[in-house]
């Protein structure tokens, strides 16, 4: 009688257990995550479309329970418009070493945006990895929901210093700011989940 039981059991969980799951559509145009350093009157910026990551979570609403948040920029992709910049860029952050900066969290608060239909302000909770320094970090994040495709993006700072990164030199006592800001915007597919 209990063995009979069993495969009815789980059959009913795994036809409520709902799911979301949305990947970032690596192709898409719109990808690009840029950064923007100043220096004394001086400010430049670097740009890659090289991003990849996932959302993930249980449940039928939006980031019901159990989110999970993650996604990873190529370093040494990075264009500044100058080729020696991107070499010493490179150089600074050791891109060998380490050649991925990558977030992972989860979506610890959410709420509908009043000023566009489906979209919702959200905060990301986790750790960041760069120049392989892990550190906690919150991530206020701006989600736009379509039929198909959501937009993410999000802008930040981070301190250099606080990742084991030495603020390079342009000239003799001219360094560049140790607050580097970091802006994301990127697509991500829906991934249909099949009830079983």
């Amino acid at each position: 009688m209990i063995r009979a039981a069993l495969p009815i059991a789980w059959a009913l969980i795994t036809t409520a257990a709902q799911a979301g799951e949305w990947h970032v559509d690596t192709e898409h145009v719109d990808n690009r995550v840029q950064f923007t350093s100043e220096v004394v009157a001086l400010s430049f910026d670097g740009v890659t479309r090289n991003i990849d990551g996932y959302m993930y979570w249980e449940g039928e609403e939006l980031f019901e329970r159990k989110s999970q948040f993650f996604f990873e920029v190529d370093m040494a992709s990075f264009d500044t418009g100058i080729g020696k910049r991107d070499r010493d860029m490179r150089e600074v952050l050791n891109t060998r070493k380490w050649p991925k900066a990558h977030f992972e969290g989860t979506i610890a608060a959410h709420a509908p945006d009043t000023s566009a239909v489906h979209s919702y302000t959200a905060l990301a909770k986790g750790i960041f990895s760069l120049h392989g320094v892990e550190r906690p970090i919150e991530i206020p994040a701006a989600i736009a929901v379509g039929d198909t495709h959501s937009l993410v993006a999000a802008d930040f700072t981070i301190r250099l210093q606080d990742y084991g990164i030495e603020a390079p030199s342009l000239a003799a006592f001219i360094k560049v700011s140790e607050i580097v800001g970091v802006s994301v915007r990127f697509r991500m597919r829906h991934i249909a989940h099949k009830k079983e």
